[in-house]
């Protein structure tokens, strides 16, 4: 219970921290968002009072006549009450409907993506480890260089070679435009055909990690005495593979997972711009390029506790699984 105890209040602490940062830097940022916001208005050829601007301060909790400080514990105590504040571009929605309607796009996309890639990985990691020596080792190299190529030219290249030379797959967009967003089988369809290809760039650039981690740990795993034993009681070789070699071997993959996982909200900044697909990641470049404060907050907290939270679950189910993971925690 102490040891569980400890890494709740060691995440808590680390969760304080981020949120700490997470107010402070993008105020760091070049720029006001309220003055953005004026400058918006102006465009479409409203007149602002000083008035109108201090109430637009107030709606935005910045630039206003409040000290730092106080606009600090001005964002925890929204954040208590979960309220994230209004988006300035996306003004006047709210910064929890923005990221509500962005973040299910990017969840499915690189949620799926990255659990693609982990099975394809480190099945192909342990069949290669278990053949090592013939030509499946010629699959390291060949998905590492995929793994090293630059994730904006690996995506330009699909894009180029699926969609403008083949015309297989959309050029751009997570759905038809004709069709209206819902749960109805057209619209199914269509947001899966679109979100191919963007899959598609994710598992190839991330495949060969997985693939040649497993593999090492396979060829490792292949020399340990509980393998050797299994040999000599004359078990069919598919057996040894899969219920020793590979059991043990894919632990450290399982918790690079579980903590990958937690990366899943941050979506792909550089897929969803090549891609024009309506993510997270783009909703966060779109904040950047306009100081919205509010917005950046929201998606950098939500980024946030899916991190940690993973981190901590793998912490948790480690000290559940390896006794000696808490024993050395008490023992320190």
């Amino acid at each position: 219970m102490g040891y569980h105890l400890r890494k709740i209040a060691f995440y808590l602490a680390a969760l304080w921290a981020a949120v700490t940062l997470n107010f402070v830097i993008p105020r760091l940022l070049p720029g006001n968002p309220v003055d953005i916001l004026m400058a918006k208005l102006q465009q479409r050829g409203g007149s602002v009072d000083p008035a109108a601007r201090q109430a637009y301060e107030t709606l935005l909790g910045t630039g206003g006549r409040e000290s730092f400080v106080r606009e600090y514990f001005a964002y925890l105590g929204n954040l208590a009450r979960g309220d994230l504040g209004v988006s300035v571009s996306a003004f006047p929605a709210k910064v929890s409907d923005v990221i509500g309607d962005s973040l299910p796009w990017t969840v499915v996309l690189v949620g799926l993506a990255t659990l693609i890639s982990f099975v394809l990985g480190v099945g192909l990691g342990a069949l290669v480890g278990w053949k090592r020596g013939t030509w499946l080792d010629s699959l390291v190299p060949a998905t590492t260089m995929l793994s090293a190529v630059p994730y904006f030219w690996l995506a330009l290249i699909l894009v180029a070679l699926l969609s403008s030379g083949l015309g297989w797959f959309p050029l751009n967009g997570g759905y038809d435009v004709v069709l209206d967003p819902g749960w109805s089988p057209e619209f199914l369809g269509s947001a899966l055909y679109h979100g191919t290809l963007p899959a598609l760039t994710i598992v190839l650039s991330s495949v060969g990690g997985w693939l040649l981690g497993m593999r090492n740990m396979m060829v490792s795993a292949m020399s340990e005495d509980y393998v050797l034993t299994a040999r000599a009681k004359g078990l069919t070789g598919s057996r040894v593979m899969v219920r020793y070699a590979a059991r043990n071997a894919v632990l450290p993959s399982v918790a690079g997972f579980a903590i990958s996982l937690g990366f899943v909200v941050s979506g792909s900044i550089v897929t969803e711009q090549v891609f024009s697909y309506p993510g997270i990641g783009s909703k966060l470049l779109q904040a950047v390029q306009n100081n919205d404060y509010a917005l950046m907050q929201g998606i950098f907290l939500v980024i946030t506790i899916a991190v940690l939270g993973a981190n901590l679950l793998v912490d948790l189910l480690y000290g559940l699984i390896d006794a000696r993971t808490r024993d050395r925690s008490t023992v320190s």
